[in-house]
């Protein structure tokens, strides 16, 4: 099992190994999560000054802030699963 990058938007990528989940930005605890992540030095906010519309958790406290929509990003992650299955 190799490296698998999964593109966020403007040529950023995660590492898809590393994702726990992608959610909204638009709920008080995930506001809270941001803001903590902010805190603690262990925010990436990858959005371009754009609005952020996808906020993904990874398993080393990171929180990445992304442009592109959470179905969009899940479904690069699943597509990516698909292609690595073949």
């Amino acid at each position: 099992m190799g490296l698998q990058l999964i593109n966020i938007g403007f040529g950023n990528v995660v590492s898809a190994n590393r994702v726990i989940s992608i959610v909204s930005p638009e709920s008080a605890p995930i506001k809270r999560i941001i803001s903590v992540a902010r805190d603690n030095n262990k925010l990436v906010d990858a959005t371009y000054g754009r609005r952020t519309r996808a906020v993904i958790i990874t398993d080393s406290d990171h929180v990445v802030l992304s442009a592109v929509q959470p179905e969009t990003v899940g479904q690069r992650v699943l597509s990516h699963e698909e292609m690595t299955d073949e």
